[in-house]
């Protein structure tokens, strides 16, 4: 496995992951987003669900090396990677009237 991809690849998952838990649970998102961001919950899921997918790429892409279930495994995390943007873009079009600087 190459470690030089892996660990900053696990290093980022966990902290989407880590922003994603506290949107879902406390409606609190990163200060450069909080301007953007009208569903907190809604964009906290699709961060979860693109740290997700990233773990996926790492297992499929480096981990697993058997070439045939490789190519399909990465290929479904990427459709799970977009999934998670979508969700994101989601939650920033989504919800109801924020004020701009606020704390949620």
């Amino acid at each position: 496995m190459k470690l030089y991809l892996a660990i900053p690849l696990v290093l980022m998952a966990l902290l989407i992951a880590a922003s994603g838990v506290a949107s879902v649970t406390r409606g609190w998102v990163l200060p450069m987003n909080r301007r953007h961001v009208r569903a907190p919950h809604l964009y906290g899921w699709g961060q979860l669900v693109v740290a997700f997918a990233l773990c996926w790429q790492l297992v499929f892409g480096l981990v697993i090396s058997d070439s045939g279930i490789r190519a399909p495994g990465t290929l479904i995390g990427s459709v799970i990677l977009l999934a998670g943007i979508v969700v994101m873009m989601v939650g920033q079009y989504a919800g109801g009237n924020r004020k701009s600087g606020g704390i949620p």
